[in-house]
């Protein structure tokens, strides 16, 4: 069975939350200091799924990934990185 688009955009999410040092490394189950620069790559990421994938998602598919990168963003607003701006 193929991997639903969801669980991808959310697992690229689990990835910058780990880079937040918001959830435990799954290898040594510490949360590890933040990495903004891991953390923006993620979203960029998620921001080129978003771009590329413009009038092929379902609404649920849409709804998920924008409300993730919504999401994000505002973290890494929280997490000082609102100095380098990142364009919806």
């Amino acid at each position: 069975m193929p991997l639903p688009f969801t669980a991808f955009v959310l697992s690229l999410a689990s990835t910058a939350a780990i880079h937040f040092g918001d959830l435990p490394d799954p290898m040594s189950g510490q949360n590890a200091e933040p990495n903004l620069e891991g953390a923006t790559r993620m979203i960029e990421i998620l921001e080129l799924l978003h771009q590329k994938t413009q009038g092929n998602l379902t609404a649920e598919e849409r709804q998920v990934l924008e409300q993730v990168l919504y999401e994000l963003r505002m973290r890494f607003v929280t997490a000082g990185g609102g100095k380098r701006i990142i364009e919806p």
